[in-house]
């Protein structure tokens, strides 16, 4: 079997593939077929099977691996309930094939979310680098399982969701194609909500007005710190954009009767959230579920677990325990691999999806928009993090209007950065 990315056996009336080293996103003219594989294989589905059909498929030949600080000024600090951040310092992921096709990556670092802080994830990320770049051709599969026991578990899942990225957008790289077409391609667009951070009643109203304005039709307030500012912000909000939905998210800030509170406050002011996310502390399992059945039964609120989904193990306790009616995966949390897993086992237990990310650029959230359109089972969507930047490095990528992201039928991710501007 050759190696991934010299192009594919293509059906008639399909032009042959290949990438070039000096341009990440196109190809040359020169090609070379890679034995029994095709297009209809890549495309196939079910998107588990297919996405499976690949790994087991196709095999990967790395040449280059690197990575490198992504660091990002934020058009203002974004605090959260256990957490302000001024900027992103993230970690970018470069990972070229012996073919010159080159996939991108992204390990986004939250402090008290990611376990990760930058330095670390700079050396993790170095050390699967190395492995790469060292390592044999192997399939999909073998390499991403090979990934998965350099960076494992919650503890270097930041990285290892980053390298798997790179590694998975450098293959649909090779066989042209995009990822929402290699997850599914259920759809190519996604609309997403917006956060306002913890700030001042006449702030949040001010970026309530702005968002309306801009199209967006959910909005989520972080909440969690002050229970009675809380109230006040929510109020400050509905004065100026009456008609939005709420995602309240406390990333852990109550205690379970706080939350409880703060449902009935919104229910004496009219006010019915789409969802409560992470309102008690992510190992309070008892506080999760006591706040999720009040929320569904007295005021017809859906509770989803954030911080306390950070594993396999985590949702199927959530499962076992009818803990919550919402699963938010976040690539940073459990990893590429980690998060179709746990699409899979929410699916047959019945409990809705939302897809989330830390503070990251669009390399990151593209990967995770894409990931949700082509899966199309995602009920929430909160991928609005490049809005709140200052300036984005990533190139290309996904349209936006207003709350829509839009993607492209350009291979792969579609987004590349100007790697040497980071050095």
């Amino acid at each position: 079997m050759g190696s991934i990315g010299f192009s594919l056996n293509s059906p008639p009336n399909h032009a042959l593939l290949h990438c070039s080293a000096l341009n990440p996103l196109y190809n040359s003219n020169k090609s070379r077929p890679i034995s029994g594989l095709s297009i209809k294989m890549v495309l196939a589905t079910p998107t588990s099977l297919g996405f499976k059909n690949l790994m087991e498929t196709i095999t990967v030949n790395v040449q280059r691996a690197e990575n490198r600080p992504l660091n990002v000024p934020l058009i203002a600090p974004f605090t959260i309930a256990t957490s302000r951040l001024e900027k992103v310092e993230n970690v970018a992921i470069r990972i070229e094939l012996n073919n010159g096709c080159v996939g991108w990556g992204e390990a986004p670092i939250l402090p008290f979310v990611t376990a990760e802080d930058q330095p670390t994830a700079m050396v993790k990320a170095s050390e699967a680098c190395e492995f790469l770049r060292r390592s044999p051709e192997m399939t999909l599969g073998s390499v991403l399982g090979e990934i998965g026991g350099i960076l494992p578990g919650h503890e270097f899942a930041s990285v290892r969701a980053g390298v798997e990225m790179a590694l998975i957008d450098a293959v649909a790289n090779s066989i042209g194609v995009p990822l929402w077409r290699l997850f599914g391609g259920a759809s190519n667009t996604i609309t997403t909500d917006i956060t306002i951070p913890i700030v001042t009643p006449a702030e949040a109203a001010a970026l309530a007005l702005e968002y309306c304005k801009q199209g967006f039709g959910a909005l989520k307030l972080k909440v969690g710190k002050n229970l009675n500012a809380d109230i006040e912000v929510l109020k400050a909000i509905r004065l100026v954009h009456p008609d939005c939905m709420f995602i309240l998210d406390a990333n852990e800030g109550y205690k379970p009767k706080e939350a409880v509170e703060v449902l009935e406050k919104l229910h004496g002011m009219g006010v019915t959230p789409v969802l409560f996310e992470q309102p008690v502390h992510r190992d309070d399992w008892e506080g999760l579920g006591y706040v999720s059945h009040i929320a569904r039964d007295k005021y017809g609120v859906s509770v989803a677990a954030d911080e306390s989904c950070r594993s396999i193990a985590d949702v199927k306790k959530i499962v076992e325990g009818n803990l919550v009616d919402v699963l938010n995966i976040k690539l940073a949390k459990v990893g590429v691999v980690g998060a179709l897993e746990i699409i899979e086992v929410a699916k047959a237990s019945g409990l809705k999806l939302m897809i989330g990310g830390m503070v990251e650029t669009k390399l990151a959230m593209g990967f995770a928009g894409q990931l949700a359109a082509g899966f199309g089972c995602f009920k929430f969507i909160d991928l609005d993090t490049p809005l709140l930047l200052s300036e984005d490095p990533v190139f290309g990528g996904y349209e936006v209007n207003g709350a829509v992201y839009k993607f492209k039928n350009a291979r792969g991710h579609g987004g590349f950065l100007h790697w040497d501007d980071l050095a």
